[in-house]
């Protein structure tokens, strides 16, 4: 990779119904610190990355958490955890509660899923194993097997 992670910010565009409803779950809900606005659009600091949510009026709900979600890996279980009582306490929309994937394997790891008012699917993890994030590549087991 040609520069170092800390050199870079993750962005990525998500469709809403309205923006005071965004405002409500991400920054009231999530704790994202809101930008630059527009009445079609909101740019949201999550934990250092940009989020822009642009109004639209094509909104319909997936099944499953496959094949779009999107999300945080935590570094720290610690501040996964108060994440993940910070949603509890907002009355946050679980799409699945917490849960331990792959357990006593490589890809161990703490897991649970959000979902906003416009059904975009949020997940948040923290991985056992740091290793298990970008490697582990021989154990082939990506996500749950459905489908």
């Amino acid at each position: 990779m040609p520069t170092s992670p800390s050199s870079v910010l993750f962005h990525l565009a998500f469709p809403v119904a309205d923006i005071p409803t965004t405002k409500q779950f991400y920054v009231e809900g999530l704790g994202c610190m809101p930008g630059r606005e527009t009445p079609n659009s909101l740019i949201l600091n999550l934990y250092g990355h940009q989020l822009v949510a642009h109004r639209t009026p094509d909104l319909t709900p997936q099944r499953g958490i496959y094949p779009r979600h999107f999300g945080l890996v935590f570094l720290d279980e610690a501040a996964w955890v108060a994440l993940l009582h910070r949603a509890k306490a907002k009355v946050l929309k679980f799409y699945q509660a917490e849960k331990l994937r792959f357990p006593n394997s490589p890809l161990e790891h703490r897991t649970f899923f959000l979902e906003d008012p416009f059904y975009n699917l949020l997940e948040f993890k923290y991985y056992c194993s740091a290793s298990a994030i970008f490697g582990e590549a021989g154990l082939a087991l990506v996500g749950d097997s459905e489908g």
